[in-house]
């Protein structure tokens, strides 16, 4: 027969423990996870866009909003907000250096907070941040990148040259040893059928 002591432990578990995993297991997050690239590099005088995405587990709701800010490289001042969207409507900053070329170019609906920068200018150089607000997921850490405008001989190399040549030269390399282990097992058999007809 079981102790009182046990018993009692038992009731407390399934009547105090089980109902409280099973009530926060059920509430849903209130978190939204955003994401930016950490580093990007614009040719000077180029349109760009700002990649942000964002995951919520709330559905997107009209009073979903983003808002991007700026902070310059080198500047102790805090970062001033360069562009707003929410209500589907686009709200440029007055932000003289950004006047018309900040443009929206997301869709909330597939979670895409991203912007386009306009003729990208060296004075822009600095931490953009995007941050997004989709009630009553609220919590978030926003995600900010590095914009680097340069000049286009400075643009990072892509890799892509590299890639296409190692796997052309991979399988230019395969056919060449199956060619000679064909060769070699042809050569094996017509030298013994030779012998053969002795």
């Amino acid at each position: 027969m079981m102790s009182l002591k046990r018993r009692l432990l038992i009731y407390d578990i399934v009547f105090y423990v089980l109902p409280l995993y099973f009530l926060i297991g059920a509430l849903p997050s209130t978190a939204i996870d955003v994401y930016t690239p950490r580093e990007v590099f614009v040719e000077n005088g180029t349109t760009e866009i700002l990649h942000c995405s964002f995951k919520s587990n709330q559905v997107i709701s009209s009073a979903a909003s983003v808002s991007w800010s700026f902070q310059p490289d080198g500047s102790n001042t805090p970062a001033i907000t360069i562009f707003y969207f929410s209500g589907g409507r686009p709200y440029p900053g007055d932000i003289a250096q950004f006047k018309e070329r900040v443009l929206w170019a997301g869709d909330l609906n597939k979670k895409d907070a991203s912007i386009k920068l306009v003729k990208a200018q060296f004075i822009d150089n600095g931490t953009y941040t995007c941050d997004v607000k989709n009630p009553p997921d609220v919590g978030v850490i926003p995600s900010s990148m590095q914009l680097r405008v340069v000049m286009k001989e400075a643009l990072p190399q892509s890799n892509t040259g590299v890639i296409v040549g190692a796997v052309i030269g991979a399988v230019v390399l395969l056919v060449l040893i199956v060619s000679i282990i064909i060769l070699v097992i042809k050569r094996k058999d017509s030298t013994h059928a030779y012998e053969g007809g002795r």
